[in-house]
């Protein structure tokens, strides 16, 4: 049998070019990938970063411009029940005040949120290679972002030990609030915590002979 013999044709540039333009666009491909992943966790960060910094800044102002509006009083909230020794057996608190207070608060920080929900990122063009000798730097890439929220705020009593027979009361505001970040393609949320004293007093019992 005669054997035969196989040759590879060598590519013309045509062929040439159309695999080059191939490899480029898969390579273009690639780095928008990366790119996005990079943007994405940056974008994320970045978003939720600021929002938090934001809520805080907006949840501490309204608690404070309440309380130094002299609007959270500890003679309007809490009330004692005395025994016909004038010792105190029983604290009381108002829950219609404690309700009043409480929507006051939550609708100056949702009206406040609502002003400042829509915000401008700005990420270095550098940081959306992954390497860290790129991080930023480049021009910058802007992207929208936009908040909604929604908030809780509850008062509570707690009472502490605060020497013999002596006990601090305390009246604490707990405010929850809870973000839904929009960025271009995708969201994330985050939930915003703070605690504040508005009001508290020490409440001296008798105090025994021995």
């Amino acid at each position: 049998m005669r054997g035969y013999r196989y040759y590879r044709r060598p590519l013309t540039r045509r062929a040439a070019a159309r695999l080059l333009l191939t490899l480029a666009l898969l390579a273009l491909i690639g780095m928008l990938a990366v790119a996005g992943m990079q943007m994405k966790q940056l974008l994320t960060k970045l978003a939720v970063t600021r929002v938090t910094n934001t809520v805080n800044r907006i949840v501490t102002q309204a608690v404070n411009e309440t309380i130094d509006s002299g609007e959270i009083r500890y003679d309007d909230l809490i009330s004692f029940e005395k025994d016909n020794d004038g010792k105190i057996t029983a604290v009381k608190s108002n829950m219609p005040e404690f309700n009043r207070l409480q929507s006051k608060i939550l609708n100056v920080i949702l009206e406040r949120i609502s002003e400042v929900s829509t915000r401008d990122l700005s990420i270095p063009l550098g940081s959306l290679t992954g390497t860290s000798l790129l991080a930023g730097r480049g021009p910058l890439v802007s992207v929208r972002m936009q908040s909604v929220g929604s908030s809780t705020a509850h008062l509570e009593n707690r009472f502490v030990s605060a020497g013999i027979n002596q006990t601090k009361h305390q009246i604490f505001l707990d405010v929850d609030v809870s973000v839904a970040i929009l960025l271009p393609g995708f969201s994330t949320a985050t939930q915003v915590s703070n605690a504040f004293t508005v009001a508290e007093t020490v409440i001296v019992g008798t105090v025994p002979e021995t």
